[in-house]
């Protein structure tokens, strides 16, 4: 029985151990299915994509070169953008000494993709009346260029609101390697993923029903921020041990390290949240990392444990204490001096009042640039990517456009309404590239003025009226044109313009119609060539949009942005080239590869003859015309522009050009109601505020060869002379030049005729008076020695040299030929 009974205890015993291995195996089976789930986790993510790196957007370099357009004020003004500090021994990356108007700048350098890279140097660069006198370098220059890196404006940041700045570990500097092993994981170099005390410690809180505890490695740390989400519960705590030990055994500790710099969360900025020491350096200090202090870099690591409890910003003792702590582990851990760490627990906090890192400082222009960008990338891989994007905005002209139209328009306000808004437009006339934008209020809402706000352009269409009729070779720059009622019959309803001053001017020259801006006269002269080749004009100027062929065009009745007047006026201050205004000068990979990189695009879109004439019409309009304002930036410069007037003074623009910077500024309310302000009143200040703020060049273009520069009468388009009360001296086309003169120019040229020949009857007379007494002296005027071979010549004499014979070509000099020279 009982021998029975052992058997049968002995046989439960097998099924039981037998069971127990089965359930022991198939545990192990998945554990280790588990397990291969895990790692195949861990691999896919950390030798994939990591992290979703926002694409960043640059301003364009300043290139500093003999005989650049620079001054102090600029150079001053970049250094402070880039947050260069003064240091009389520029002996760090971000620093400058300035003595008179001789700069040592000590340059971070900048990778422009491609291996086209401006590295770190000294620079010394003297500047004398606003130009580089002269710039020398630690590092050689092909070029003899050497760029100031370009100004961070903004980003373009993924959906899960992460920002970051991934940083290598060589970049990093030292002691923040030493202060983040000494405080957050002593052992990191010598353990294999997980702290057993750390681990234990979690257990017990976990069962006694306390909340999980710190003590984690720095890969447990990173594992949990990089793979898992913050969940508090023990299954969350296995996992992440278990990837730790996996991520040990497929990575070194360097890499591991790396990832953990760049993943931590260490603040937050409005609704992203900063990631990364890099990002976090320019976030709290507006510095990259290697520009920081020991102590700095300490309260980064400091960061690391509770980010928003220990907020510098919102709690500056807590920072500094815990900063302080980590000063201290340094301290013991042999990685700071005592007299290192006696000076760096003295130092302030340091911390800026407003982060740089991640406001757009100019959103108008950044949603230009984002607008462009969506033409040729997927949204997703701009968010993404982490594409650095090299942008044509100068920062200075932007700072100067807003500081233009916060100037001017509230006092335009005072004089009109509440509701006044404003638009300005900027961009280099021989490039293209966009200079500056303003389109919103202060708050940018996603309505861009600057290409949204689709307004009747006024009179600032008329130049390419009188640019038409210049180029039919019918017309001069002194032709007169009727500037008297017309009536015109569309869709049976009868139209009929009006000057602004409600007079008529009869017949006027040419380019005072077009400085007095007489609407009456570019109708007659707009109709002469018909509104569809009005239209065809616009359209090779660049504008794309569909433009319904009704006379009241000519006066500017259709809807455009100031961004399609910016490129019209962009035509007429080339010389008649366009090249399309563009807002990206390259797009770089993360990797330093350049995807895209602008190609001028540049053709002619008009003849430069007809368009040199135009300019000189233009710049009439600033001379004498409505626009005369702008001559307080300076006669020498030569300025050109149009204002612009709606119906009931609903809209107000100017648009010109210097030699460097073609511009337009619109005035209005976004309702659409009457501002009671005209193009000089409401537009031109703000333009005139903008463009003073600026290094302006003259307007000097190239002139054909085929224009020449004559006196003509006014108003009749003969030739003239200075001393004609209605003379002009104006460019004009060669094959153009009138066949008539003036009366009064031809009682000039008749007078200065009897006076030539009194003058050669006297010198005949007065010859003759010497002759005489030569003769009642016994003198004669020639006397020949004997052998004298001299003949005397005979015109008839078919033996006479060829170059003696009166020419045989019937085609004479006219009185024309003759009097042209003196005209």
């Amino acid at each position: 029985m009982n021998q029975n009974h052992s058997a049968s205890n002995k046989q439960h015993g097998f099924v039981l151990s037998f069971l127990f291995l089965l359930v022991l195996i198939a545990a192990m089976v998945m554990f280790t299915l588990y397990v291969m789930q895990l790692d195949r986790t861990v691999v896919n993510k950390f030798e994939g994509k990591r992290w979703n790196i926002p694409a960043k957007v640059y301003s364009k370099p300043l290139e500093l070169y003999q005989g650049a357009s620079v001054d102090t004020v600029t150079l001053d003004k970049w250094l402070s953008l880039l947050n260069y500090r003064s240091n009389s021994k520029y002996n760090t990356t971000g620093s400058f000494h300035k003595a008179n108007s001789t700069y040592y700048i000590h340059t971070r350098g900048f990778s422009y993709g491609n291996d086209d890279i401006e590295n770190e140097q000294v620079i010394k660069v003297n500047i004398n009346n606003g130009r580089v006198n002269s710039v020398q370098s630690t590092q050689q220059s092909k070029t003899g260029i050497i760029r100031l890196e370009p100004i961070n404006i903004g980003g373009i940041y993924p959906d899960n609101n992460e920002d970051r700045a991934v940083v290598s570990l060589k970049d990093t500097p030292q002691p923040l390697v030493d202060a983040l092993i000494a405080t957050e994981d002593r052992n990191f170099y010598s353990h294999k993923g997980i702290s057993f005390r750390g681990i234990a410690r979690a257990v017990i809180n976990n069962f006694s029903g306390k909340s999980m505890q710190g003590g984690s490695t720095l890969t447990q740390q990173l594992i949990k921020n990089f793979y898992l989400n913050s969940e508090r519960s023990l299954k969350r705590k296995a996992n992440e041990a278990v990837m730790a030990v996996l991520l040990e055994v497929h990575y070194d500790k360097n890499q591991i390290l790396q990832a953990y710099m760049n993943e931590i969360n260490l603040g937050q900025n409005g609704n992203r949240s900063i990631n990364g020491f890099g990002l976090a350096s320019q976030f709290y200090f507006n510095r990259p990392l290697k520009e920081l202090r020991v102590d700095q870099q300490a309260m980064l690591v400091g960061l690391a444990k509770g980010p928003s409890y220990y907020n510098p910003r919102r709690h500056p003792e807590r920072a500094k204490e815990r900063r302080n702590v980590v000063l201290n582990n340094m301290l013991v851990t042999g990685k700071l001096s005592q007299a290192d760490y006696e000076k760096a627990i003295k130092q302030p906090l340091g911390v800026v009042k407003k982060a740089s890192v991640g406001k757009s400082r100019f959103p108008d222009f950044l949603d230009i640039v984002k607008r462009e960008l969506n033409e040729f990338y997927d949204e997703e891989d701009l968010k993404n990517e982490g594409l650095r994007i090299i942008s044509t905005i100068d920062p200075i002209a932007q700072m100067a456009a807003d500081k233009a139209i916060a100037n001017k328009l509230n006092g335009l306000r005072r004089v009109s309404s509440r509701q006044l808004e404003s638009a300005l437009v900027s961009a280099n006339p021989e490039t293209g590239e966009l200079a500056a934008v303003v389109g919103s209020g202060s708050n940018f809402t996603g309505f861009n003025r600057a290409v949204d706000a689709k307004r009747q352009v006024g009179s600032l269409l008329k130049p390419v009226i009188y640019l038409t009729a210049l180029q039919s070779k019918r017309y001069t720059l002194a032709s007169p044109v009727e500037d008297s009622p017309i009536t015109l019959t569309v869709d049976g309803t009868q139209w009929t313009p009006q000057n602004y001053d409600g007079r008529e001017h009869g017949y006027i020259g040419l380019t005072n119609a077009l400085a007095k801006s007489y609407n009456q006269a570019a109708v007659r002269l707009g109709m002469e060539f018909g509104v569809d080749t009005f239209i065809k004009q616009l359209k090779n100027m660049g504008v794309t949009q569909n433009i319904e062929p009704y006379p009241s065009v000519l006066l500017g009745s259709v809807a455009l942005t100031p961004m399609d007047m910016l490129g019209v006026y962009q035509v007429f201050a080339t010389g008649g080239f366009r090249t399309p205004i563009h807002s990206i000068r390259s797009v770089i990979d993360d990797k330093g590869n350049v995807l895209q990189r602008v190609a001028f695009e540049t053709r002619q879109s008009v003849p430069t003859d007809a368009n040199y004439l135009t300019n000189y019409a233009m710049q009439q309009v600033v001379k004498q015309g409505t626009a005369k304002k702008a001559l307080s930036l300076g006669k020498h410069l030569n300025l050109a522009g149009k204002t612009g007037t709606t119906n009931d003074y609903k809209d107000a623009w100017f648009a010109g050009y210097s030699g460097n910077y073609v511009s337009v500024v619109w005035v209005g309310r976004d309702d659409n109601k009457s501002i009671g302000l005209s193009g000089s009143s409401g537009a031109l200040p703000i333009w005139v505020d903008y463009m003073r703020r600026l290094n302006l060049t003259p307007v000097s273009l190239p002139q054909p060869d085929n224009i020449e520069w004559m006196w003509l009468e006014n108003g009749e388009g003969t030739l003239s002379n200075e001393l004609c009360t209605n003379a002009r001296y104006m460019p004009i086309i060669t094959k153009t030049v009138p066949k008539e003169a003036s009366s009064c120019a031809l009682g000039v040229y008749e007078q200065e005729i009897l006076q030539k020949q009194q003058r050669e009857y006297n010198e005949a007379q007065q010859n003759e008076a010497i002759q005489q007494q030569r003769e009642h002296e016994g003198l004669t005027q020639f006397e020949p020695n004997d052998d004298s071979s001299l003949k005397q010549f005979d015109p008839n004499d078919a033996n006479s040299p060829e170059d003696q014979r009166p020419s045989q070509n019937s085609n004479q000099p006219t009185w024309y030929d003759k009097a042209l020279e003196w005209f």
